[in-house]
């Protein structure tokens, strides 16, 4: 097949993850006769310093073309003195509102073969984890109005809004229990309806979708409850489906089950064909430019990519099981270290992976 895929590496280790990505993909190419045609652009921090503006109009209509964004990290401390509603932050926020992508997949692996660096029990991890964050993307209290910071008699009131209409509630739930169909067959919603208004017609909101589902196993848990669960007795999950904040907090959370946030990648899609996918790691300026960064986050992207994207079901399978083989096998980056490996770099880890590829 042909498929054109709109490239954006950003900050920080986006840069040093990015091609390493695109070298597991031109192996894939070569070997199953795909050709995939990359067009890159700026976006974040990098696209500040060369535009003026994190996302760029040319940015933004490459995108809108081309359906689909490959996307590295975005951000850093040399821009942490840009206004709030300029910060490179934004131009993800920005996309996702524009495109309407309002369903985040994030996927949660805890693997065997890392168990011994994981912070929590093995038995805990057992023969391994596996479930998805469904995360609303486009809605919640990161896009609520009125927000703002304003002087009182008391110094400064910082105020956001949370809300959430029905129909925005009802899409993102319903993409949970498809998504399940094909899974174990198992979805809870995480809300706080106990305290919050909002909540209570989420909760209200997935009792009236779930009962549409009756081949699907439904419960409700409080996000405070959630997240001690997630540590606890993470096998009971299969698909969560929850809020913006809730699950971008969830899922920074569950990055412990998969040893570092360096594994863990994800995909942002709505109703129409645009989507953007990327690693959920952030630019990490510590060891950017060291290239010391796990690549395997953003590798594992773009098997979603191919997956969900271009329905290329073998050739991302095959990406999937050659992280889960060279894991197996031994090799870690820093962010996973285990007493007894060695450690490897950013490029050496592409090179396990690739070496381990069968397809």
């Amino acid at each position: 097949m042909e498929a054109r895929v709109a490239v954006a590496a950003g900050d920080g280790i986006g840069v040093e993850v990015m091609p390493e990505a695109l070298r597991v993909l031109a192996e894939i190419q070569r070997r199953c006769g795909h050709t995939f045609t990359y067009e890159e652009t700026l976006v974040g921090g990098c696209a500040i310093d060369a535009h003026g503006v994190a996302l760029p109009d040319e940015a933004l209509a490459l995108f809108d073309d081309v359906g689909v964004l490959l996307f590295g990290a975005c951000g850093g401390p040399q821009w942490d003195n840009v206004p709030a509603a300029e910060r490179p932050e934004r131009a993800l926020a920005t996309i996702r509102k524009e495109f309407d992508l309002f369903v985040n997949l994030r996927p949660v692996r805890a693997r065997k073969s890392l168990a011994p660096v994981l912070p929590v029990k093995e038995r805990i991890v057992g023969e391994g984890l596996d479930f998805v964050v469904v995360r609303e993307l486009a809605g919640g209290i990161y896009y609520g109005e009125p927000h703002g910071i304003e002087e009182g008699p008391d110094g400064r009131r910082g105020y956001n809004t949370m809300t959430y209409t029905e129909a925005e509630i009802e899409r993102v739930l319903r993409a949970a229990y498809e998504l399940a169909r094909g899974r174990r067959n198992h979805v809870t919603s995480v809300d706080k309806a106990n305290m919050i208004e909002v909540s209570r017609v989420w909760r209200e909101v997935a009792v009236r979708v779930a009962e549409e589902y009756p081949d699907v196993e439904t419960n409700h848990l409080l996000i405070d409850a959630c997240a001690l669960e997630v540590v606890l007795r993470p096998s009971q999950f299969d698909v969560l489906v929850t809020g913006n904040l809730f699950g971008d907090i969830l899922t920074d959370e569950a990055g412990a089950l998969a040893g570092s946030l360096g594994m863990l990648p994800s995909a942002s899609y709505g109703d129409g064909r645009h989507a953007l996918y990327e690693p959920i790691h952030g630019t990490a300026p510590d060891i950017a430019g060291h290239g010391l960064a796990n690549p395997l986050g953003m590798i594992l992207t773009a098997a979603m990519m191919l997956r969900h994207s271009f329905e290329l079901t073998e050739e991302a399978q095959a990406i999937d099981d050659a992280v889960d083989k060279a894991l197996e096998d031994g090799f870690r980056t820093g962010d996973i270290r285990q007493d007894g490996l060695d450690v490897v770099g950013t490029h050496e880890m592409t090179d396990a992976v690739i070496a381990r590829l069968d397809v």
